[in-house]
């Protein structure tokens, strides 16, 4: 990466990396559906229509269980349904990668548990990569990889054999 051009590394994120918020960062004036289409709106090099744009972001607004919420803006949202908006935003471009960086940090307990169904379910259908960061024990536990850091350094590096796995096709 280190000797990829600024517009290549654009292009690596933009097309290879979906990102997932602490904070949603959606739009407050714009619709669920329109919040998910971004990605494909800053991407120069797309070859999508208007109509498979929004075709695509319907699917993934669907995929996060959203189906009838597509006109909503972010203030008519749950703290919890922001959130899938984001992750549906983030799997617009079908990234290799997800990183998530304290997805579940805004959230309530049963909240944060449907949102980590929901990672585990993409992981399971997709086989979708998600890196997680978290401060969180219990949010920890759904990964199938825990990698500890302290002060920059990795401390432990462990398969978790303890995994919290959720029911195939619960969310």
């Amino acid at each position: 990466m280190s000797r990829l051009s600024d517009d290549e590394i654009s292009r690596v994120r933009n097309r290879k990396i979906g990102f997932v918020f602490q904070g949603f960062n959606l739009l407050s004036r714009t619709s669920a559906l329109e919040n998910v289409e971004l990605p494909l709106l800053y991407d120069r090099e797309t070859t999508l229509t208007a109509a498979e744009r929004k075709r695509g972001a319907m699917e993934a607004l669907h995929t996060v269980g959203l189906q009838g919420r597509e006109r909503h803006h972010p203030n008519q949202l749950s703290g919890g349904q922001q959130q899938r908006v984001a992750i549906a935003r983030a799997l617009m471009t079908r990234p290799a990668i997800l990183l998530a960086d304290e997805p579940t940090g805004n959230l309530d307990s049963q909240t944060s548990i449907e949102v980590m169904e929901l990672f585990q379910r993409l992981n399971r259908e997709r086989n979708l990569t998600i890196v997680l960061i978290t401060h969180e024990h219990d949010v920890a536990a759904y990964g199938s990889r825990i990698v500890v850091f302290k002060d920059g350094k990795i401390t432990s590096d462990e398969v978790n054999a303890k995994r919290r796995v959720t029911v195939k096709g619960a969310v």
